[in-house]
């Protein structure tokens, strides 16, 4: 066996950048490089090995969980199929990750997580930025990765790499098990050099199949479809991951079964199709609820049946109800009940629909369900309308940024009242045109992840938009973008405080308490004083970003036109109102406290438990 003599830092280095992906026979290098920030418990090992492999490239972050937002966000635009790997030292530089790593997973989005580790010779120990434990030595702080990994591993020998690279990329490879990869690699193993054999750093692709149901469940499938009077698809993000979305438009334009959409699976169906009635669940559409209450068969597609989909599981009230799951994991497949349909979207739909070419719904739903769409979509063209009134509206806002973006455009947001909205209003028109990560909502995503989705598709433009208290946790990669010289489009809403947590905190009672950017009242002891003076085109020019100022939606347009035309990082700032939000959202379960001493509380508690009485097993 021939054998090549590396460091560990340097095997890695070299596996990495070794690893390709393949499927429906198209091959790419699943690493894009390496991101984040060189420490001491990470410089001499994968520091020195990425040294001197400069075509595996480095890039610098200014925040370690900014690393994996970017990584997650390029992986998301990649439909998985390609990620990074984030780097740190031992100790604050890891734990920094730990955010990232439980987004990540969250979202069914390969991450490979590097950090370094305490001396596995122990020697030396405490070393700087070590835990240490009475009870045990065999313990870091990487161990708070366990919970939150899809695959963890200590390199503790030299050896033991061979055998835990493939299973690193086993995992981060396979469309049912992705999440975070953790590989905790000690500092002094980092920098010991063995004879690894040649073989391992082969150039390996990785298949990405196309796994096909049981033909048994698919014919029991294809029954109750058949019998069903009032179908609905809920399409999550496996719809667009799988690359499905096209034989879903012809399934459902034979069988007219309509279609709601999650927030990683809208833009799954265009949003002016009839069948598409658009959002689903806590921020739904009207139409889009009326049609899930009343079904007699759900299928969903890709999706996990989060609470903000199932209205805190209110959402289906038919009686008797059934599921059908379409999904690479059985751990979703299996959600309420459902009979699983286990494999690749893609082929599952192709075969679901071979077999139903002699279904289709009563002309009546269909119609029904058109006439839900049209209304919707007019009543978002009214809610874009400009009223005038200063400060703007967050929809005014939203209508301004979606009439200008492009067809392959993208919009992109995490966290705050902002998803709720463009959930329900933004008007998609490609399958990778709405990035909403919002499985774990993650205050902090939105500034790093525009810098993943550009690299991952640099010919579209991309518009960041966020919240005031969403900018200031995590701002700071605007450098990295300036640095790199990647452009994105941030749009900045001001509304001096936290909309999204106040309006829910005005909806339980407690009347937005702690919520506002305000001074201290030295009279009252709570933050009721005057508006908080932060600068925020200031804080965006330190930063090295182009910036614009806008006052009103006039303003606000003019300033998409100069953004566009730039070279770098752009951000547009806007004061919006902090309490003008979108009507009409279904109910989502948040508990409120069942003794108080404020009325508002009390009533709050009282609507609490009539809503609670929808709620529903489904067994």
């Amino acid at each position: 066996m021939k054998t090549i003599r590396l460091t560990v830092g340097q095997a890695v280095v070299v596996f990495l950048k070794n690893q390709y992906v393949e499927r429906d026979g198209i091959e790419s290098p699943f690493f894009a490089g390496c991101l984040g920030i060189f420490g001491h418990g990470i410089i001499a090992g994968v520091g020195q090995g990425l040294s001197q492999n400069t075509d595996f490239r480095y890039f610098m972050t200014r925040n370690e969980q900014s690393s994996v937002h970017i990584a997650m966000a390029y992986a998301k635009m990649k439909n998985r199929l390609g990620t990074f790997a984030c780097i740190s030292s031992i100790g604050p530089g890891a734990t920094n990750m730990i955010t990232g790593a439980a987004c990540a997973t969250i979202n069914r989005l390969p991450v490979l997580i590097i950090p370094g580790d305490i001396f596995a010779r122990r020697n030396v120990a405490p070393v700087l930025q070590q835990l240490e434990s009475a009870s045990t030595q065999d313990i870091s702080v990487n161990d708070c990765f366990k919970p939150v990994s899809k695959y963890w591993d200590r390199i503790n020998r030299a050896e033991q790499l061979v055998t835990s690279l493939p299973e690193v990329m086993r995992v981060l490879t396979s469309p049912a098990d992705t999440g975070t990869v953790t590989l905790c690699l000690p500092q002094d193993v980092q920098a010991e050099a063995f004879d690894f054999p040649e073989e391992l750093f082969r150039k390996r692709v990785w298949k990405i199949t196309r796994p096909r149901p049981d033909s048994s469940l698919l014919k029991e499938a294809v029954s109750l479809i058949k019998a069903s009077k009032k179908p609905v698809i809920i399409s999550g993000g496996g719809v667009i991951y799988s690359e499905a979305t096209e034989i879903l438009k012809q399934l459902v334009e034979r069988t007219g079964i309509p279609v709601t959409e999650t927030f990683a699976g809208k833009g799954a169906l265009l949003y002016n199709h009839p069948l598409n009635l658009g959002a689903v669940g806590a921020t739904g559409t009207p139409g889009a609820n009326e049609i899930t209450e009343q079904a007699d068969l759900v299928i969903g597609i890709g999706t996990r049946y989060s609470d903000f989909i199932t209205a805190s599981k209110t959402a289906f009230q038919n009686p008797d109800v059934k599921f059908i799951n379409i999904n690479i994991a059985d751990f979703d497949s299996l959600k309420h009940s459902a009979l699983p349909l286990t494999g690749d979207t893609k082929v599952i739909l192709e075969e679901l629909s071979e077999s139903l070419t002699d279904y289709k719904v009563a002309d009546e739903y269909r119609s029904h369900v058109a006439s839900l769409s049209k209304t919707w979509d007019d009543q978002v063209s009214k809610f874009y309308k400009v009223s005038g009134e200063l400060p703007v509206s967050q929809i005014e806002v939203v209508g301004a940024v979606n009439d200008f973006a492009g067809p392959r455009d993208v919009v992109l947001c995490a966290a705050g009242s902002l998803p709720g909205d463009l959930h329900k209003l933004w008007r998609t028109r490609d399958p990778k045109g709405f990035h909403l990560e919002y499985g774990y909502s993650t205050m902090g995503y939105e500034c790093a992840a525009g810098i993943g989705a550009k690299m991952a598709c640099p010919d579209r433009e991309i518009y960041v938009m966020v919240g005031d208290g969403n900018y200031l946790m995590m701002n700071n990669e605007i450098v990295t973008a300036i640095q790199e010289g990647i452009k994105f489009n941030i749009i900045l809403l001001n509304n001096n405080g936290f909309a999204s947590i106040g309006g829910l905190s005005q909806s339980i009672g407690s009347q937005r308490f702690g919520t506002k950017y305000r001074y201290r009242d030295e009279e009252t002891g709570l933050l009721t004083g005057d508006i908080l003076p932060v600068d925020f085109a200031q804080n965006a020019r330190s930063l090295g970003a182009h910036v614009i100022e806008t006052h009103d939606i006039d303003s606000l347009k003019s300033a998409l036109v100069e953004a566009k035309s730039q070279t770098r990082t752009t951000v547009i700032t806007i004061e919006t109102s902090l309490t003008k939000g979108t009507p009409g959202y279904a109910w989502w379960e948040v508990a409120i406290a069942e003794v108080s001493e404020i009325d508002s509380v009390k009533k709050a508690r009282a609507e609490y438990l009539e809503n609670k009485k929808k709620q529903r097993y489904y067994l």
